[in-house]
């Protein structure tokens, strides 16, 4: 029976669809398998999928008949990037060929497409040469994304690292350093924010991860006057990106 690509173009469905987007090079962000299920070829995908480093998910069968929309899973769903993914050095690079010092933008624990496609949509306005995402508990570059960022992500270079940390560390060899937004951070205002700069913003639930946090430089805090201790992820990775604009408009 012939198996059916679903009307979501970033969910696959069926083994032989989905073993040939790993085979093509297609960027698979995220794997649902059937759990206990040993066929030999739900094996060879998982074997490809380990291969590429993707995320991948044992489930239910209830699961995947939830996640499924042409009811021929075949015990296997892939969920693809709708744009293709840029590395770490294309974004070195590109500041380079602007002249500019690097501006990075890192997310942590970031999982909510709209936070993605907005913090996307800032960062090219503010001039950042790129985003960097983890592989794991992490959105990929899916439509809503694309379409939040409201055609930025044709723009900006978007990067998924395995190792948040070791990339930081890899970076700032290269001369950057870091900060991240905490709400027990020095007050923003109070930071120099210039030179070769990545910006570390987490998720509203959760923040900064422990380790991230204590590979950052810096901590910067937003001043908040209202009756609430937070805002959302995209507003306070504006506020901070802008800032960073202003004192490096400063000279």
């Amino acid at each position: 029976m012939q198996e059916e690509k679903k009307v979501n173009e970033n969910r696959i469905e069926g083994r032989n669809v989905v073993l040939e987007a790993f085979r093509s090079g297609k960027t698979v962000d995220r794997l649902y398998v059937l759990d206990g299920c040993k066929d030999g070829p739900v094996q060879s995908i998982i074997r490809e999928a380990r291969k590429q480093d993707t995320m991948i998910q044992f489930v239910s069968k209830e699961r995947l008949n939830q996640l499924s929309e042409s009811g021929k899973h075949q015990g296997v769903i892939a969920v693809t990037a709708s744009y293709h993914y840029s590395t770490v050095e294309d974004m070195l690079e590109l500041a380079r060929e602007k002249g500019e010092d690097p501006f990075l933008i890192l997310l942590d624990n970031m999982e909510d497409p709209h936070n993605l496609g907005a913090i996307i949509r800032t960062a090219n306005q503010a001039g950042a040469h790129g985003v960097i995402i983890p592989k794991r508990r992490a959105v990929g570059l899916t439509a809503v994304v694309a379409r939040t960022s409201a055609g930025a992500l044709h723009y900006t270079p978007v990067a998924k690292v395995t190792n948040l940390v070791k990339t930081m560390e890899e970076l700032k060899e290269k001369g950057l350093w870091f900060v991240c937004a905490d709400m027990d951070g020095t007050q923003m205002y109070d930071l120099n924010l210039k030179g070769p700069i990545g910006l570390v913003i987490g998720s509203e639930g959760e923040g900064v991860g422990r380790l991230v946090k204590e590979n950052c430089d810096f901590t910067a805090s937003i001043p908040m006057k209202g009756d609430i201790d937070s805002l959302n992820a995209s507003v306070a990775a504006g506020i901070l990106a802008y800032e960073i604009v202003r004192q490096r408009l400063k000279g």
